[in-house]
């Protein structure tokens, strides 16, 4: 058989559910969105029917063209008259979409998809630094200054650490008064911050050095630095990302 052949086979079998899923069409949706972000139905080609999508799932046309809506919701697939349900090219694909960032991450060996995450969030945040800087009021910097020192006892217990980390980066933002940036780094975050490869390794003196990062962007708002902060912060977010990151390929993506 050849690999293409094999492809095709892999494309159109049955799922290996352990039990029938409740909502049918939310199941079919998530294997098709995997199947597509693998190559198995790649840009530029139809779907399977629905009748061959209706025996591959053993579900009914109802649930088929449910999913094939919510696919194109995610912009993974467009209808086209006579044409039938074609796949998109990668570009129109909604990456901020939960199932499409986790399958595409997944897919991707070289990390690259996380890189760009990382460069995206480190954009944003260091932007949110800079404002906090200049709109942080007393009682803020009394907070960041504890955050950080209740951080620096909790460098044995990677969990809790992490938990007040992503707290310490959410008042940041919040003091910035940006919701829409805050809205995106936060819906970012939660679609990884469980995975391994965005975690990676949890020793204690990553999260020693982590939080020397976060005290040098808690000094440049205390001090009303702008610019240090946003350096800061910027510095923080690539150094932390890149003694975690354990990928194939290089970080090129991050420099600038």
């Amino acid at each position: 058989m050849t690999p293409s052949q094999e492809k095709a086979l892999s494309a159109l079998a049955t799922p290996a559910w352990t039990r029938r899923p409740t909502n049918l069409a939310r199941a079919v949706t998530a294997e098709l969105v995997e199947r597509i972000v693998r190559g198995l139905h790649p840009s530029g080609t139809p779907l399977p029917p629905e009748p061959i999508l209706c025996e591959t799932f053993a579900v009914s046309r109802t649930v088929v063209r449910e999913a094939v809506k919510i696919l194109q919701e995610k912009g993974l697939v467009q209808v086209r008259q006579g044409a039938g349900t074609m796949v998109t090219p990668e570009s129109m694909w909604d990456m901020l979409d939960e199932l499409v960032l986790a399958a595409t991450i997944a897919q991707d060996d070289s990390l690259a998809i996380l890189d760009d995450l990382v460069v995206t969030r480190r954009l944003l945040e260091s932007d949110m630094a800079n404002v906090a800087a200049r709109l942080a009021d007393q009682e803020t910097i009394d907070g960041l200054r504890a955050q950080v020192d209740r951080m620096d006892e909790l460098v044995d217990d990677h969990i809790t650490y992490h938990e007040h980390d992503r707290a310490y980066h959410d008042t940041i933002m919040q003091t910035s008064g940006n919701r829409i940036a805050r809205g995106v780094v936060r819906a970012l975050e939660s679609q990884v911050v469980n995975t391994a490869r965005y975690m990676g390794r949890t020793e204690r003196s990553l999260c020693v050095a982590s939080n020397r990062g976060h005290r040098r962007i808690y000094e440049r708002i205390a001090a009303h630095d702008p610019d240090g902060a946003a350096e800061a912060m910027f510095t923080h977010i690539t150094e932390a990302w890149l003694v975690r990151r354990s990928g194939s390929g290089k970080p090129v993506r991050l420099k600038r």
